[in-house]
């Protein structure tokens, strides 16, 4: 996006856990550089997660969602409730707000920070700086499926994975434009399993072909995933930019985030690119409810989202400075990553993080 977004509107979802606490850092660092930039912050709160479902039995009201439907841009700290059986908030509120607006690209920065220890032996941050871009709507996520004499000893299980050329395609070229605009190796690899899903992504395979034949200037490449996955440990420099299926997207980017540094670091996006839509930015940490309340949680991944939110609504300038204040506190002032092992509180990170903008 070339045109800023000013004033910017963005609607917070602090949710579950520990999410309220690292998003609150966040904004408190949106707040800063946009005061250094000139940017018009309107930021407006939103009452969902599992508290809300357990108090109201409520997930995702449609007069909520037709109101988050006006914002541009949303910070989600994180949903998961111990209380609140699986699949009910991350199918009816994430896959919910993924699919309904159409967030068909996920998009996940592999970037190891200075002072940040990676498990993998050898490697630094000039090694470790890639991007994985994950389909984000279709695939096995897509809930095709039902049961045939559910709770018998002849139950049967169907999980129908679907894939459309058109949502093969738009998440291809947006990998390939993406990768011309990063403007590092200019390599494009697809992650599949063309071997063995001899259908679904056959589908996948022509179509990047084909996308391909308009890009002569970005190089090309494949990988069946179980390769990747050790590729990605043994030669994490070789990437560039991954584009993937959305099932394997969602493995491949938590291999990922451990040889960023971990769960405390790793920042995501999911975004509909079109004019007008909502995109949603988060932290890939759960919310982490053992650490609720004690200021021990690492803010770091929530305020890179922060950065990536100011990047896509076309703040680019500010995204850099949150970045590059971001590399200084960890590269300079935190222990660990670790929750409870940085030296600081939660707090204490995100002041760092506001210092640090006035030194970029």
């Amino acid at each position: 996006m070339t045109n800023p977004i000013n004033p910017l509107r963005i609607a917070v979802i602090g949710g579950d856990g520990t999410g309220p606490e690292v998003v609150a850092e966040a904004v408190k660092v949106l707040k800063a550089v946009a005061q250094l930039e000139g940017i018009q912050l309107e930021l407006r709160e939103f009452d969902l997660g599992g508290e809300r479902y357990l108090r109201t039995g409520e997930v995702l009201p449609e007069d909520v969602f037709q109101e988050l439907k006006t914002f541009p841009a949303i910070l989600l700290g994180a949903i998961g409730h111990p209380d609140v059986p699986p699949g009910i908030l991350e199918r009816g509120l994430l896959l919910q707000l993924r699919f309904r607006f159409d967030q068909y690209i996920n998009l996940r920065p592999v970037k190891l920070y200075p002072g940040v220890e990676t498990p993998l032996a050898g490697k630094g941050p000039d090694d470790i700086d890639f991007v994985v871009v994950r389909e984000n709507t279709e695939d096995l996520y897509a809930g095709i499926g039902g049961f045939l004499k559910k709770g018998t000893p002849d139950e049967v299980a169907i999980q129908t994975a679907i894939y459309t050329r058109k949502g093969c395609e738009r998440c291809i070229r947006w990998a390939f434009e993406y990768t011309r605009k990063r403007n590092k190796k200019k390599r494009l690899t697809l992650v599949a399993k063309t071997n063995v899903l001899t259908y679904g992504h056959d589908l996948w395979w022509r179509t990047f072909q084909e996308v391909a034949r308009e890009y002569p200037d970005i190089q090309t490449d494949y990988n069946h995933v179980d390769a990747c996955c050790m590729w990605m440990v043994k030669n994490p420099e070789y990437y560039d930019v991954i584009v993937t299926t959305n099932m394997f997207g969602d493995i491949i980017t938590d291999l990922a985030a451990i040889i960023q540094g971990g769960m405390g670091v790793a920042a995501g996006a999911n975004i509909n690119p079109e004019p007008g839509g909502t995109s949603m930015f988060e932290p890939m940490g759960g919310s982490a409810p053992k650490y609720t309340g004690k200021g021990m949680i690492n803010p770091i991944a929530a305020i890179a989202a922060a950065g990536m939110l100011l990047e896509h609504t076309g703040h680019e300038r500010a995204a850099e400075r949150v970045n590059k204040a971001i590399q200084i506190v960890t590269g300079t002032k935190m222990k660990s990553q670790a929750a409870g092992k940085m030296g600081y509180t939660t707090s204490q990170v995100g002041d760092l993080v506001v210092e640090a903008l006035h030194q970029v």
